[in-house]
C-alpha cells in the first residue's frame, strides 16, 4: 500500500423520515464544512435521506429518484472532496426472474473528488426487519474500488457482524474500509432490549475496533444520530490498528467529527501482525469462498 494522510470527515447526520431534500441541505452543510476544514472524504449515515421508515407509504417510491446521487455527484465536484452518501434504495430488475420483476436494493456509493462514480455496492446482510422489503445482493461478490485515497471496500450496517466480508474485502488489497450504518440501541426484540439496554452499544464499541485490528486496516463507520434517549447509538468513529478510535462522536446527537487517517500505521501494523502476509500464503488453512 502507499503510505498516505488524509482527513475523513464522519457526519452522524439524524435523518427526518421521508425529508429528502431538508436531509440533503443538512448532509450538503456538513460536506461544504469538511471540505474547509481540509476533509478530504466525506462519509453519510445509511438512509441518509430517507430514514428507515418501511412503512410510510413513499418509501419505496424514493427508490425512483436518482436525482440525488446526482446532487451529491456535483456537491464532490464543487468541494472538491470524496463523498459516500450513505446509502439508497434502489429498484432493480432481478435478472433471474423471467418476467423482469423489480426488487428494491440498499446500496451504497463511492464518489471521487471529481463528481465521477467510482464504484458502488449492495448490501448482503440485511437486518432482520429488512428482508420483508429488501433484497439482498446475494452470491454477488465484494469487490475493491481504487479511489484517490486508496483502495477502498463498502460494506452497510449489519455485514459488520460478519468477518467474512472484511476478509473478502483486504485479500484484495483494501486498505480502507467505509459502513454507512442505521443502528440503534433497540434493535434488540423487546424482552432482551429491556434485559440488556446496553448491549448494541456494547457490541459496535467492541466490534469496530475489533474489525480494524484483524483486518488491518482503517475502518470509517457513520452511524445514524438522534436525540440521546430516543434510542440512536451513534457512536460513529474512524479507527485504526495499534491507536483505535481516533476520531469518534460525542454522544447520539448529529454531529461532524473529523480525523486524519494515516495509512502508515497500516504498514507499521501489518509488520508486527503479518496478518495480510498469512492470508496471502498459498497453504492458508482458512479457504476465503469466491462466494463471500
Amino acid at each position: 500500500m502507499t503510505a498516505k494522510k488524509f482527513k475523513c470527515a464522519v457526519i452522524q447526520l439524524h435523518p427526518k423520515p421521508m425529508q429528502m431534500e431538508a436531509n440533503f441541505q443538512r448532509a450538503k452543510t456538513f460536506i461544504q464544512q469538511a471540505a474547509t476544514e481540509g476533509a478530504e472524504l466525506a462519509v453519510l449515515p445509511e438512509y441518509c435521506l430517507t430514514s428507515w421508515v418501511p412503512k410510510e407509504p413513499h418509501f419505496a417510491d424514493a427508490a425512483d429518484d436518482r436525482t440525488y446521487l446526482a446532487k451529491f455527484c456535483e456537491l464532490a465536484k464543487e468541494c472538491n472532496i470524496n463523498i459516500v452518501p450513505g446509502t439508497f434504495v434502489e429498484k432493480h430488475v432481478s435478472p433471474d426472474e423471467e418476467n423482469g420483476k423489480e426488487m428494491l436494493y440498499n446500496v451504497a456509493y463511492f464518489i471521487s473528488n471529481t463528481g465521477d462514480v467510482l464504484g458502488s455496492y449492495t448490501k448482503k446482510n440485511l437486518w432482520h426487519t429488512e428482508r420483508g422489503l429488501l433484497e439482498a445482493a446475494g452470491h454477488n461478490p465484494h469487490s475493491v474500488i481504487d479511489t484517490p485515497l486508496g483502495k477502498v471496500g463498502l460494506l452497510i450496517c449489519w455485514d459488520l457482524a460478519f468477518p467474512e466480508a472484511f476478509r473478502a474485502l483486504i485479500t484484495q488489497g483494501a486498505n480502507i474500509i467505509i459502513i454507512p450504518t442505521f443502528w440503534t440501541l433497540k434493535d434488540l426484540d423487546v424482552a432482551t432490549f429491556s434485559r440488556y439496554p446496553d448491549s448494541e452499544a456494547i457490541f459496535l464499541q467492541s466490534i469496530v475496533v475489533s474489525r480494524a485490528y484483524e483486518n488491518v486496516a482503517a475502518i470509517i463507520f457513520s452511524n445514524a444520530g438522534g436525540h440521546e434517549g430516543s434510542g440512536f447509538a451513534g457512536l460513529s468513529q474512524i479507527t485504526m490498528p495499534l491507536v483505535g478510535p481516533i476520531a469518534k462522536a460525542n454522544g447520539t446527537d448529529e454531529q461532524m467529527v473529523i480525523g486524519e487517517i494515516d495509512l502508515q500505521l497500516l504498514e507499521d501494523a501489518e509488520d508486527s501482525y503479518k496478518i495480510r502476509a498469512d492470508l496471502a500464503q498459498p497453504d492458508y488453512h482458512y479457504a476465503v469462498t469466491s462466494k463471500i
